[in-house]
């Protein structure tokens, strides 16, 4: 065996694909029970990054596992084709030619980026299959295939015909980059810098007297929503004051003598925020008090000339502010529930590009990231700024394009939680799934609980056609099964760009005219389309079944493809897709930060497969804590080659003890020494393990586990010790022959447990062992270990002995650097025990357990001579130049030799003579 991974695994890769693995993995685990692992599809827009081989590493990891524990594991690769990223990048390309895209026919552009795609597609196959990653590669799915068109048409079709799906005007998240609404799972959060106002709005009517003349003052960090204003929010339940200004500290934009409306409770903050220095409480009053209280708009008399009402709203908090909520119905969630509830206008005030209406007042063709410093500059000239600032806050964005996001209200389509009871279904369905880590369970339960309906629409040209008509005349869908298959049909026939090129008539066929319908242009959510790929792969492919075993994929997809897995399922066949739930961290550097590519330190799979091997990387994988954020860097994967060699080194060390060995050669195990069967016992343990991990999909404590029994028992003890009876016995003797029976169990136990992970290496060991032209590590599974291997005493006795050996192999270091001795079997041992110990050294070679040429046993206290460790004072040795001569053959110094050999090698050396 070689060393040289980066070329040795290609060679390898280039055989599987000869031979078709794959396939003959799926022939020999024909009837076998199956265990499928549904792929979460990445996007097909550029090479793959560390984040993607993690991901496809722990999937093989866990197929290669369950494998051998004797299932049949098919796994079909997929990739999501629609969607902004891809169309971000046609865009880019289009952009550096000079080109706009409002130039570009729609069906061009679809079919650049579905050529876009397909190459994508391509490259990303190969670069997977770089990592050893095993599949279906030949016949993967995709979500731009005809049928997963066809099948994602169907199942909008269950939402629409039993109610769910609706066209609603709400606000909703909207990226301003993209010109598109964005669902819940494509909104995260992240750090934002806004600008921060206190607005007066002056009260023009109350029934209160103290607020004749006063202003009701409101806190924003959203000041580009003030054209949008139509109202001021109170809580029915809060306490307020009409507070008059005495002091002023220098640079206060508020003015002595004004009375201000404010919340009783925030006071105190209000006052230092807005540099009040002296004030007098005029009046306090009940928050329901301050109904048909009225104010004007801070642009009055600018073509801001309405009323603006207090209102009562839930919303309303002391958390910030001044208690008292700006209110821009266009513009957030709560704001509409309450122009709704009292029938505020909501107007339009921004574009789908962020750009202020023509018809907006001040500000039209302005754009909403960078008006601040305007609203700022009118707010002072009608003396309506009490104080302006910035504020560093957790704001929302976009997930792909990491921009500002803002609330617009547009009409968009929606699928209804509620209506035909969808949210109950899936937090119950929640209930059926096992989660891995448990608090992930958590997680999306509190997701489910309080996201909103799910919107669907997209205004963009990439995509799934939203493939609905609506009535010209009533507004209302059309709801029609007929209409549904003739698409679905279409759609699996031809594509969906047949949405596009085909006469409507095709769809709505005799019943309906086609001039009395809108047909809507927008196209669906991507999340919906990797949302339905549990219907389109697990029940289409009949190699397959529903639900899978187990999805896979990292913590961000709680919101993202988790969930929107579980509300198509759930609004389509009212049970969850999967069975189980694992969820994988992020991958951050050796400091844990994130990783960036301006700082120079992203590192590439494709870097670490050319220079260290794919099994680096994928003993990096479950060599880390998965379910958190995984570090990695120069250091780590340095002390990954250290873990790797010994594993490496363990196997070249069996392949050479093992050159020559025969079915003739084994040995029963009740012919057995006691430390072949103690070795037996830690298989037997390890075994165990092996199987609840692999069950467990726990990898980390395993291999680390693993690699301590190379380490720990088999190098530095087992190897050690038997490396005399390996090169010096007579290949008759039995116990030679037991160690090589032992060590053959052992090569076939480690090559198949390490198979998962190290794929190559296991691979490389097991064929220099098993030259065959279609044999495979990963044709074979897990060992069958029997339970008569199992001796727990034998175990304890052995922990005994390895204490023993400790305090041995200490006095030989000793006197090794004292110059005593030269190598250990130059030396004699004179080993003080007290009665207790004695079981543990009953029938044991001693000097072959301290790798000398001699033990001396004495029952009785430890002299002051001795050395000793204090973890185990009752045991002492003194180390002693062995007498007699050193044998030329075995190295042992016995005074037996009196010419080069000693007895037992004179004996195999005339044996051997005599059998030429």
């Amino acid at each position: 065996m070689k060393g040289d991974l980066p070329q040795r695994e290609p060679e390898l890769l280039k055989r599987w694909e000869d031979m078709d693995l794959y396939g003959l993995m799926m022939k020999k685990a024909e009837g076998r029970e199956l265990f499928v692992l549904h792929d979460g599809p990445p996007y097909a827009n550029g090479n793959i990054h560390l984040g993607h081989a993690l991901n496809k590493i722990l999937k093989d990891v866990v197929n290669k596992s369950q494998y051998k524990l004797g299932k049949s594991t098919p796994y079909v690769p997929g990739w999501d084709c629609h969607g902004l990223p891809i169309e971000a990048k046609i865009e880019e390309k289009y952009r550096e030619k000079g080109i706009q895209k409002d130039d570009i026919p729609p069906l061009q552009f679809r079919q650049d980026c579905r050529d876009f795609a397909d190459s994508w597609i391509d490259i990303q196959r190969e670069e997977f299959k770089r990592l050893g990653v095993t599949g279906d590669w030949k016949n993967p799915y995709t979500t731009m295939s005809y049928d997963a068109e066809a099948e994602i048409v169907r199942l909008l079709g269950i939402f629409l015909m039993n109610g769910s799906l609706y066209r609603g005007v709400k606000p909703v998240m909207w990226s301003v980059v993209e010109k598109t609404a964005l669902a819940e799972m494509e909104v995260e959060y992240a750090d934002h810098e806004s600008l921060s106002i206190y607005v007066r709005f002056p009260i023009t009517e109350s029934p209160l007297p103290a607020l004749k003349g006063a202003s009701a003052v409101i806190w924003t960090t959203t000041a580009w929503t003030l054209p949008g204003n139509r109202a001021i929010a109170y809580s029915p339940d809060l306490d307020y004051l009409a507070l008059r200004i005495d002091g002023v500290s220098e640079g206060s934009l508020a003015r002595i003598e004004e009375v201000i409306l404010i919340a009783q409770d925030l006071k105190e903050s209000v006052e230092k925020e807005i540099g009040v220095i002296a004030s007098k409480v005029l009046a306090k009053f009940k928050g329901t008090d301050l109904k048909g209280t009225h104010t004007h708009h801070p642009f009055y008399g600018q073509g801001y000339d309405f009323d603006v009402p207090l209102l009562p709203g839930e919303h309303v908090t002391l958390e910030a502010g001044t208690g008292l909520v700006h209110t821009a119905p266009g513009h957030g969630v709560e704001d509409f529930a309450v122009g709704k509830e009292f029938n505020l206008e909501v107007p339009e005030t921004v574009a789908e590009d962020g750009l202020f209406y023509n018809h907006v007042p001040l500000f039209a063709g302005k754009h909403v990231y960078k008006v601040g410093p305007d609203i700022v500059t009118k707010l002072q000239e009608k003396d309506a700024l009490l104080k302006q600032g910035k504020i560093v806050h957790s704001y929302p964005h976009s997930w792909r394009s990491k921009k500002p996001l803002i609330f617009r209200t547009t009409p968009q389509w929606f699928i209804s939680l509620e209506k035909k009871g969808l949210r109950n279904n899936v937090l119950k369905a929640i209930k059926t799934v096992r989660w891995i880590p448990e608090i992930a369970k958590h997680r999306i339960q509190s997701m489910m609980e309080n996201r909103p309906d799910w919107c669907l629409s997209r205004q963009r040209a990439w995509g799934v056609p939203l493939p609905l008509f609506v009535h010209k005349a009533t507004g209302e869908v059309l709801r029609d099964h007929a209409v549904i298959e003739r698409i679905v049909k279409a759609f699996k026939e031809s594509g969906s760009d047949i949405w596009y090129t085909a006469d409507p008539a095709l769809f709505l066929g005799p019943t309906y005219d086609p001039a009395d319908y809108e047909q809507i242009q927008d196209i669906l959510d991507v999340w919906f389309d990797s949302g339905a790929s549990q219907s389109f792969v697990l029940r289409e492919r009949p190699d397959l079944h529903w639900p899978a075993d187990l999805y896979l994929e990292g913590s961000d997809q709680h919101r993202g493809w988790f969930q929107s897995s579980l509300l198509v399922a759930c609004g389509t066949v009212h049970a969850a897709p999967y069975k189980q739930v694992m969820t994988c961290g992020f991958i951050v550097d050796e400091d844990g930060r994130k990783m960036s590519k301006s700082r120079g330190d992203a590192v590439s799979p494709q870097t670490i497969t050319s220079t260290l091997g794919a099994d680096l990387l994928r003993l990096w994988v479950v060599g880390s804590d998965y379910y958190e954020d995984l570090r990695v860097g120069p250091e780590i994967l340095k002390r990954q080659q250290d873990i790797y060699r010994r594993y490496r080194n363990t196997l070249r060390y069996l392949l050479g003890a093992l050159d020559g060995f025969s079915e003739e050669e084994k040995i029963d195990y009740d012919q057995m020494p006691e430390l072949e069967r103690w070795v037996l016992h830690r298989l037997y343990e390890l075994d165990q393990k092996v199987r609840e991990a692999s069950d467990a999909f726990a990898f980390q404590a395993l291999y680390s586990e693993i690699h301590n029994f190379c380490a720990v028992d088999l190098s530095a003890l087992y190897f050690d010790m038997r490396k005399d009876s390996l090169y010096c016995d007579d290949p008759k003797d039995p116990k030679r022959r037991a160690t090589r029976t032992v060590m053959d169990i052992i090569f076939e136990c480690l090559t198949k447990w390490l198979a998962p992970v190290l794929c190559f290496t296991a691979e490389e060991a097991w064929l220099n062992r098993y030259p065959e032209t279609q044999g495979s590590v990963h044709l074979e599974l897990f060992p069958e270990l029997p339970f008569m291997w199992d001796a727990p005493s034998l175990a304890k006795k052995y922990e005994g002995l390895r204490d023993i050996r400790r305090v041995m192999t200490g006095a030989l270091e000793v006197a090794r650097a004292s110059k005593v001795i030269g190598s250990s079997l130059q030396g004699t041992i004179k080993l003080y025990v007290n009665s207790s110990l004695k079981n543990f050294i009953k029938e044991v070679d001693l000097a072959e357990l301290s790798i000398t040429s001699a033990v001396e046993v004495v029952e009785g206290p430890v002299p002051e001579n001795a050395f000793t460790l204090e973890d185990t004072p009752k045991v002492g040795v003194v180390v002693t130049l062995a007498s007699g001569n050193k044998c030329e053959r075995c190295w042992k110094v016995l005074p037996e030799v009196t010419t080069d050999l000693c007895k037992r090698c004179e004996n195999v050396v005339e044996g051997l003579e005599g059998s030429i």
